[in-house]
Formats: C-alpha cells, structure tokens, sequence
C-alpha cells in the first residue's frame, strides 16, 4: 500500500480527482517544493564544495610528499658531511687519505657502522679516479660545484646496483602484478632499482678534491619514506573512518614503494599487505609520465577508487623516471554524502508529514461538506433517489447554494428520466418492428444478388465459349489450307529431288512431323470449343514416358533461356489418357513457367501416385517454378479464354488446357506465392470419368499469393 493510500486512504489518482484533496495538494506544494529546493541546494553545496577541498587537500597533501622527498635528499647531504666532519674520520682516516690507502678495510668498516646508525642502504668511499670511471657518477660530477655536495634520483640496473652494494640487487628485485585498469606487465620481476644518492666530496689539505663519499638510500621496497609521508599528511583525525590515507613512489609505473594495501577490512580499519609491484591505472600514467601532468582527481588504485594525486619524478638527467602519489579513499565519502541525503531526505518526509497533518486539520471544516456532496454524487451515479440537504453552513456560503442547487437540479433530472424512459420503451418497440422486417428483407436481397451473380458468370463463360467456337472455327479453316499445301509441296519436294531428297531427309521429316504437330492442335482447339464433334480415343498410359517425352519437344522452346528442369518421376500407376492432348496441357504448364522466371531459374516436374485411403486412385502431376508468382486478383482469372498477361499470348493455353483435363474427369490445382514462385498440380484418375458433367468449373482450385502467369 502507497503512503498516499495508508494516509488519506485513497490513491494518488484518486486524489488528483477530488476537489478536496487538489485543495491540499495545493495548499502543501509550496511546502513541498521549498523543501525540495533546499534539499537539493544542500546537497549541491555539499557535493561542489567537498569536492574542490578533497582535491585542494590531496593537492596538498602531494606537496608535502615532494618536499618530505627533497627533504630525504637535503639530510642524506647532511649525513654525509655529520660523517666526513666526525672526529674519527677527521683524526683517524684524513691523514690516511692523503697517502696510499692502505687501512681502507678500516675505513669502509667504519663507513658500514655509520651507515647503519643514519639509516641509509650504502654509503662508500670512492677515489676521484673511480668516481670519473664509474657511468653513474660521470652524470653527476659536472653538476657539482666546487666542494658542495650534490643529490638526485637514479634508476639502476641490477648489475650497477651489485657495483654500488651486492645486496641492493636483490633487495631492488620485485614481482610484477596484473592489475586492473592498467596495461599488462610486459615481464614478470622488476630487477632496476630507484635510488635517492648523494655525492659529497672530500678535500685534502690543500683543498683539492681526492675523494667522494657516495650514499643513499633505495627506494625498492622501502617503507619508511612512504610511512612517514603518510604519518605527516594522514593523521588521525584528517579522514574519515574506515578510510585510509596512503602514500607510493613508482618506478616508471610500478610501485616500488607503498603503503596501499592488497587487501583492507573495513570492519576492523586494518590494511593486509602491501601492492608492491602493481601497475597504476593507464589514464594516469599516459597523462603523468607520457605528457610530465599534474594529475589532481579521482582514480582507480589497485582494486579501489582513491582521491588521487600524482607528479612526474625526474632523475639527475632531467628524464622522469618514476611518480610521487598520495591519496585517500573516496568510498567513505561517497557513504557520508548518501548518509546526509537520506537524512535529509527522512527530515523532509517528518516536515511534510507534519505540515500536512496541520494542514488537513485547519481545513476540515471546509472538505466536510465536499466530502458530503461528494458521496452524494457517487450515489446518484448509483441510481440512488439521495439529496444533499443541509449542511450546517451559513445560507450565504458558497457551499451552501451550491447543495440547494445541485438539488433542485437532481429534482429536475429526475421528471426528465421519467419521461426519457416512456419515449424510450414506445420507441424500442418501433425500432424492433422495422429491424425485423429490414432482416426479411435483407435475407431476400442476398438471394437475389447470389442469384444474379451466379447467372452473369454463366453468361459470361457462355459468350467466351461461343466467340472461342467461332475463333478455333476460323482459324482451324485458315490454317488447315496452308498447312495441307505445306504438306502436298513437301511430298513433292521429295519426289521431284528423288535420290538427292536423301541429304535433306531429315528436315523434310520434321515439317511434315511439325505440320503434324499443327493439325493436332487444331483439332484440339475445335475440340475444346466444340466436344461433341471430337472423341479423343483415351488409352491406358504410364506417365513416365509422356514426362520425358514432353521435356524432349519443350527442350527446343527454352533452349535459349537459362532454364534448369528437374525431374522428380515417383509414379507408378497407369492413367487412361489421350497421349497428345496431355503432351500439350504438359508444355503449355513448362513453358508458362520458363516465361513467369524472366528467362532464367529451376523448373521441377514431379509425378507420384494419388492415394487415397493408402489405396492409389490415379497420379498427380506437379509443374513447379521460381517465377514472381500470381497476383491475387489475378488468380481467379488465369483460366478464362482470352485473359492473358502477355503482350504476345492469346489467352487460349491454360483455357485449352483446363478444358482438356476436364473432359476427363481430372483436376487443376493452382498455389501461388508472390515473389517465389507457383505450383500446377494436375490430378489424373486411373479411369477417366468422362461423363461427368459438372460445372465449368469444377475441379478448379486456386490458393496463395501470387504474380503474372498467363498463357
């Protein structure tokens, strides 16, 4: 259940409807809205402001690191010069320095000692000759003046850093991590070492320099640095709880030197571990070492996003080799700003809820008599006889006329209905009556219309059965007299060449079979237009052999279309057919096909037995293409005389060929797909029916959807 409808005991739809609760809405959003407001102002300032002095704070904070690092570097110097001006160096080894060398066991034993007591990672003494052959302090004598001590940043390799001291090579060695956000390790041990070293150098008593005492610390590993960043910059008191400050050095974009932690208990605000050799996140290190940027902003270290700082290091050279980063947390501040949102949010609910209540019960007075005309209304929608009646209010209140108005006006409303609902029931009465006869009459019209159709198609057909008769008539005359001369001439070719008629033998043959062919056709026409002046001798036929030899004569009309026929020849049983007329109904169909393909595509002719109660009862033939198919409104036309699609087709092929597997008793089933293609389906009894004397039409079936194929 919503607040709204635990409150007001309706919902919020409900409220928006009623005049009474629009009242209080509007009487509580100006409330509403300015607490809001402040809210989100609050929260605005919140956000914009601790954000700039998180920022301002790591910022800081990253200044402090450079300096404690600078300052790492200044007390190396003075530890040098604490040893050089002690009174053992100065009593015991300077006048042995100005000779031969020959107490420097003593000497480096004494320099061991006093490494240890300053906290540095070596500390030597070195001949001006060493210092000038050695690559690594080659680079830092030209920056020294005079007898002034001089410090710097250097990376190392593990074989120069086993020069300096053996036990800084393995001490520099550190796994590598894959880490998230950052590009993968290319190698798996970090073997270079970052060192702060200072070169101070040792006059003799002429003021010449003859020596150099060489010490540092390295960075690899070494915690105490970053710690005593932290300490300085991270105090207690200076975060949040459960956030940690932390403090890294890097070489190139490892961590060499950390205190982020690999894994931290929120719980008990303990850090485990330390992320040595884990990479930085790829953005910074293409803004920070790539470009030599400040980076001052959010960033993901190792598994947690930190409010982050970072700045380039550069060694003696002048060529960054590492990063300096301090840091915090950002998911403690993250939880106090989702903290002051929810309590804000929860004050707010309080003052709202106040406010309302107040608001509600100062105008109680005034939704009381609403609430009354209100239930009366609902009544009256109802089909209850109610009334307002008084309602405790001055006769001069608004309200008050308002009920002894709407009164009157439910008065009035209710003669009316009266006399509406008498004129309604005489005019339901009136209406049934006319309805019933419409009805009758409407059932007599669709008789009349059904009969009408049924009368104009049989018209038609008859006037296309009748001018077909004359047409076949006429043309079975005209063409019979040429082609008898084509036949006599050519018998009297034949004798007239004698013994040359040889080489030409076989073209004679074929035009009397093609002028044959023609007086077939004829007769087939005038069979067609006039079946009882023609009887077809039918005979008993498999259907394979009137298959192969309908796509012989069909090769011929097609050779020069990209046309593939394909046979698929499964029948068995014998038909009794007239063999010539089904070759004809059989090439009509192929050829009608190559044409709906646009001259190239697959044609499949396939036979099989029709079953009927598992038992065969004849065969069906199927032609079927990948033509454009029929259009709907074309479909039930296509096997009328004289309808075509063809500028150069006559209409009569399909006409013909209907006509010839009517006479005995088969059928034409037509299924059309627009865009892919049509199937003829012709179904041939084992015995012919033919006295079957049935509709024009009958055995004729269409379906799908289709385009153009026409005779």
């Amino acid at each position: 259940m919503s607040f709204f409808t635990h409150f007001f005991g309706v919902s919020w739809q409900q409220m928006q409807a009623k005049v009474r609760y629009r009242i209080l809405i509007l009487t509580l959003l100006p409330i509403l809205l300015t607490l809001v407001s402040l809210v989100f102002i609050t929260i605005y300032w919140n956000i914009s402001y601790t954000g700039k002095q998180l920022f301002m704070k790591v910022k800081a904070d990253l200044a402090v690191a450079e300096n404690t690092l600078q300052q790492v570097q200044v007390r190396q110097e003075k530890q040098l010069e604490r040893v050089m001006t002690s009174w053992t160096f100065q009593n015991d080894f300077r006048p042995i320095l100005t000779g031969e060398l020959a107490h420097r066991a003593s000497i480096d034993a004494f320099l061991n000692e006093q490494k240890k007591q300053l906290d540095l990672d070596f500390l030597r003494l070195v001949s001006v000759a060493e210092a000038a052959s050695d690559p690594d302090l080659r680079q830092i004598l030209p920056k020294m003046g005079g007898l002034l001590p001089y410090s710097g940043l250097m990376v190392l390799s593990p074989e120069r850093l086993a020069r300096v001291d053996p036990d800084l090579a393995q001490r520099a060695a550190i796994p590598l991590l894959a880490t998230l956000r950052a590009q993968s390790p290319n190698k798996q041990v970090e073997d270079r070492g970052l060192l702060s070293r200072s070169l101070l150098p040792i006059p003799d008593f002429e003021g010449k320099v003859a020596w150099y005492l060489d010490g540092g610390v390295l960075f690899n590993r070494d915690t105490r640095i970053v710690d005593h960043i932290r300490d300085l910059v991270y105090d207690k008191g200076t975060l949040p709880e459960r956030s940690i400050g932390t403090v890294t050095i890097f070489l190139d974009n490892i961590r060499v030197s950390t205190n982020v932690p690999l894994h931290f208990f929120p719980q008990s605000n303990e850090p485990q571990g330390r992320a040595l050799g884990s990479l930085v996140s790829e953005e910074v290190r293409e803004k920070v070492l790539n470009h030599g940027e400040l980076w001052v902003d959010r960033a993901f270290v190792f598994n947690d996003w930190f409010i982050s700082a970072y700045a380039p290091l550069e060694d003696i050279r002048g060529q960054r080799v590492g990063m300096i980063y301090t840091g915090f947390s950002e998911s403690p501040f993250i939880h106090n700003y989702l903290l002051n949102i929810i309590e804000l949010g929860t004050i707010l609910m309080l003052v709202l809820l106040i406010s309302g209540l107040l608001v509600y019960r100062g105008a109680y007075s005034l939704l009381q008599p609403i609430e009354r005309i209100h239930h009366v209304v609902q009544a009256v929608q109802s089909g209850r006889n109610v009334r307002i009646g008084a309602l405790g209010l001055d006769r001069d209140n608004e309200l008050s006329n308002l009920a002894e108005q709407f009164d009157r006006m439910l008065d009035l409303l209710q003669r009316r209905n009266a006399q509406i609902q008498a004129a309604a029931e005489q005019l339901e009465m009136k209406v049934e009556e006319r309805t019933r006869s419409l009805q009758d009459k409407t059932l007599e019209l669709q008789r009349n219309v059904a009969l009408l159709n049924e009368t104009r198609q049989q018209l038609v057909t008859n006037e296309k059965l009748t001018a077909l008769g004359e047409l076949t008539a006429g043309i079975a005359h005209e063409i019979n007299n040429p082609t008898a001369v084509i036949l006599g001439n050519m018998e009297l070719l034949r004798y007239e060449l004698g013994d040359n008629a040889e080489s030409v033998k076989e073209e004679i043959d074929l035009v009397i079979q093609q002028v044959g062919r023609i007086s077939t056709i004829i007769r087939s026409l005038l069979q067609y237009s006039r079946p009882g002046e023609f009887n077809a001798p039918l005979e008993m036929h498999p259907i394979t052999p009137i298959i192969e030899e309908m796509l012989v004569l069909v090769r011929h009309s097609i050779q020069k279309q990209e046309v593939v026929l394909i046979t698929e020849l499964n029948a068995s049983c014998p038909v009794q057919v007239n063999r010539p007329q089904l070759l004809q109904v059989l090439i009509n169909l192929v050829v009608n096909a190559a044409h709906a393909m646009d001259g190239k595509g697959r044609i499949w002719v396939r036979t099989y037995d029709w079953l009927q109660q598992d038992m065969p009862i004849g065969v069906k033939i199927e032609v079927e293409d990948e033509g454009s198919g029929i259009a709907p409104e074309q479909l039930g036309r296509i096997f009328d005389p004289f309808y075509t699609t063809r500028k150069d087709g006559t209409g009569l092929g399909l006409s013909l060929s209907y006509g010839i597997i009517k006479r005995i008793g088969g059928t034409i089933e037509v299924s059309s797909v627009l865009g892919k293609g049509s199937i003829f389906t012709i179904g041939l009894y084992h015995e012919a029916k033919e006295d079957q004397q049935n509709n024009p039409y009958d055995g004729l079936h269409f379906s799908g959807q289709s385009t153009e194929m026409s005779s």
